[in-house]
């Protein structure tokens, strides 16, 4: 009975830690949605990254390191295109593949989304953002494995 009681709480306890790489990072970009739903995320902290890709029945996980030089693109794209301030539209759109990003620390902390899309006049900010991290998704993540 203690043996079991044992492997239940160590179960109980992996279950637990296994979820900190997806809700401790500085930053996260997500796509997902659809007619054929797919789901991308990048979760970024410090210099280590884990990226996940599911749909289109592909399926693809990746842990690696982040540049400084990558980092600080980050950052300098959500500076120079003050991402805190980018407004987003208040339209209902339905079956569309959603972009999601989230700062977590630094003056421009905030989370926003393109799901109800982003206002004409900061769509450019937001597409110098969205780039960002796509370019970082792309230099480590196979072409295979990516939706474009």
């Amino acid at each position: 009975m203690k043996n079991l009681i044992f492997v239940f709480l160590t179960l109980l306890l992996a279950g637990c830690t296994s979820q900190k790489k997806y809700s401790d990072f500085d930053y996260s970009y997500a796509r997902s949605g659809g007619i054929a739903p797919i789901y991308e995320n990048l979760y970024i902290k410090g210099n280590s990254a884990h990226y996940m890709f599911e749909g289109q029945g592909k399926k693809y996980k990746k842990d690696f390191k982040v540049t400084a030089q990558e980092l600080s693109d980050i950052q300098t794209a959500i500076s120079a295109n003050k991402f805190r301030s980018i407004q987003e539209d208040y339209k209902k759109v339905y079956d569309n593949i959603s972009t999601i990003i989230k700062v977590k620390h630094g003056d421009n902390s905030s989370v926003k989304s393109d799901a109800s899309f982003i206002m004409e006049k900061d769509k450019p900010r937001w597409e110098n953002v969205v780039a960002v991290f796509r370019q970082v998704i792309e230099a480590h993540v196979p072409a295979s494995a990516q939706n474009k």
